[in-house]
């Protein structure tokens, strides 16, 4: 049996120059390509020369590549009118309008153009590539090659196999799009394809929460940037997606694997039907300077300056529950902003423990030079550990950072509730129980609220502010305001599981599970996806590995529970990983083995 010869490319043809045509024609030319771009008239003809010119013009300019380099790249593109000059081409790929009736004529054409072993792709984002092969004699040569927008910039690129792409086709793409610098990901024909599927449906569920009046549309942006690290939120990268291709792709997402998690949320097909499209038509979620512009300006949802939270308690004295890492983090921040802080441990050893770890936490940021000794010794002068309980008496708010365990959080506030002076405020830090179940144990569930930090406290920019059915309204402003004075983003949400954060989080983590589980992609290509394609911090088969996967599946049943929504029901890899005991970093494998390391 003979080994297939690996194609060579030398000449690609490029069908439509839109934003993402002309980008991809670029990145051919860019890397020594004969470049040969199709439109359909003389004014699309026209359009992609200004795209090109636009796009190198500004790489000179940034100093990327000289003017010279310029010219020579703009040399090697040819624009033609007349598909038949694609007769040479080694490679054509399509990027013309989301129009799988446009798209199949296209390949259609092309069987009677180009040779019979030329490779043949399209840059669809959600179409069936296998229906757009279909349109071709010959299926087998036809792949899906999504590029990500810019495309001169951004490295991922999604290799779409049908179940009768050759095998030599899909490796010598591949090879190809490697030697462009760019970092390709293989996997099966689904709408969505990796990045989309997990990216839209975390997209919609945050729709959903706002829709529903759960939080604002600042606060569950402010969420997920502050808590996750992304680099836009939620709603505002749905308005520079645009609001009718966010639809269209769900919608696309949804007919094709009946998973009401991509149904699009109702206020979507209201935000389209009324033009609001987002960023192009200068209005979606936000309101903006023009369409277009990416500047926010201020409508009937923004909050007022007149409205910004005060502190309706007077706070003096904070109480901290707990000596672990969280309660440790807590403890340094309200004592780093000028707070006098009390906190109880079990023992003096747990009590000790946590003034060393503050004091070595300075010591660290003294080296670097972002701290004194004398700040040092102010914060440790504000701060002082016990081992009683009732030693809480006199503070204004106690902050109970103890276990994630129903039982044990509750036994502790009938105790706090004995214990501190009336009008104390008592919060918790739980992530995921049911904030109510603390204050009904109490005589002063007006006073009960939930104050999620994120680990590590000193350094996580974001809380959780969380208002039971019973919180006093005074209690929750008090606590928006105290989040604020020791330099934290508050937002504010009502008590179910998850919150803001976790409920969108951990379902877009469930969901890879699920699609590494169908043997749809690697760990590490979903991974990259998301990295490179939306550019996340984390990939999530890296972040369930760092947060752990007990925690996670714990979580996960939790949001199960609370939502009875099928597509929450934990992914049955996940169950069985923590049965393994494989439960990431922590025991030195989870998703990935981390022992030979």
């Amino acid at each position: 049996m003979t080994e297939t010869a690996t194609r060579e490319f030398t000449t690609v043809g490029v069908i439509g120059l839109g934003t993402m045509g002309a980008g991809i024609a670029e990145v051919f030319a860019r890397n020594g390509f004969a470049v040969i771009g199709v439109e359909q008239n003389d004014v699309g003809l026209e359009r992609g020369r200004q795209h090109l010119e636009h796009s190198t013009g500004r790489a000179v300019k940034r100093e990327k590549m000289t003017r010279e380099q310029a010219d020579e790249l703009l040399g090697r593109i040819t624009l033609t009118t007349d598909m038949q000059d694609l007769a040479g081409a080694d490679l054509v790929v399509e990027a013309v309008v989301e129009s799988l009736e446009v798209k199949k004529s296209i390949f259609r054409a092309l069987d009677d153009i180009v040779r019979p072993d030329a490779v043949l792709a399209t840059n669809t984002s959600s179409l069936s590539v296998t229906e757009i092969s279909t349109a071709n004699a010959k299926p087998g040569r036809v792949v899906g090659v999504h590029f990500f927008n810019p495309a001169p910039v951004q490295n991922l690129v999604e290799i779409i196999r049908t179940v009768v792409t050759e095998p030599d086709v899909l490796a010598d793409v591949q090879e190809l799009l490697r030697s462009l610098g760019k970092n390709p990901v293989v996997c099966g024909d689904k709408a969505g394809f990796i990045a989309n599927t997990l990216l839209f449906g975390y997209l919609n569920h945050a729709v959903a929460m706002y829709e529903g009046k759960y939080a604002s549309r600042e606060d569950i942006d402010a969420a997920m940037r502050f808590g996750c690290g992304y680099p836009m939120g939620p709603l505002a990268l749905l308005d520079l997606i645009g609001l009718d291709t966010a639809y269209e792709i769900l919608d696309t997402m949804y007919k094709q694997g009946r998973d009401r998690l991509h149904a699009p949320a109702p206020i979507l097909k209201q935000y389209v039907t009324a033009g609001l499209l987002g960023r192009k038509s200068g209005r979606g979620f936000y309101t903006y300077e023009a369409p277009d512009s990416p500047v926010v300006v201020a409508d009937a949802q923004t909050p007022s300056a007149d409205d910004k939270p005060r502190l309706r308690h007077d706070i003096k004295l904070v109480g901290v529950v707990g000596t672990g890492t969280m309660a440790s983090g807590i403890v340094e921040v309200f004592a780093k902003a000028g707070y006098d802080v009390l906190f109880t441990g079990r023992g003096q050893d747990k009590v000790d423990g946590v003034v060393a770890t503050i004091t070595k936490n300075f010591d660290k940021q003294i080296q670097r030079g972002r701290a004194t000794e004398e700040q040092k010794s102010e914060v440790l002068g504000r701060v002082r550990g016990t081992t009683s309980l009732d030693d809480l008496k006199d503070v204004d708010i106690v902050v109970e950072a103890i276990a994630e365990d129903l039982a044990i959080k509750t036994t502790l506030f009938e105790n706090l509730d004995e214990i501190c002076k009336p009008g104390a405020i008592l919060a918790t830090t739980t992530s995921s129980l049911p904030i109510i179940s603390m204050a009904k144990v109490t005589k002063r569930p007006q006073d009960v609220i939930g104050m999620h930090f994120f680990n590590p406290a000193a350094i996580m920019k974001l809380v959780e502010v969380v208002s039971t059915v019973a919180t006093d309204e005074a209690v929750t402003e008090t606590v928006l305001a105290l989040c604020d004075e020791v330099g934290k983003v508050a937002v504010k949400c009502g008590d179910r599981s998850g919150f803001i954060v976790n409920a969108l989080l951990f379902p877009y983590l469930n969901d890879a599970v699920k699609m590494l589980e169908a043997h749809y992609a690697t760990a590490d290509d979903i991974d990259t996806a998301m990295k490179q394609g939306c550019a996340l911090p984390m990939g999530p088969f890296e972040l369930l590995d760092v947060v752990g996967n007990d925690v996670s599946l714990a979580i996960q049943r939790e949001l199960y529970l609370e939502f009875r929504e099928p597509g929450f029901a934990p992914a049955p890899l996940l169950e069985h990983l923590v049965t393994a005991g494989y439960l990431g970093r922590k025991t030195g494998r989870g998703f990935r083995d981390y022992s030979a390391r």
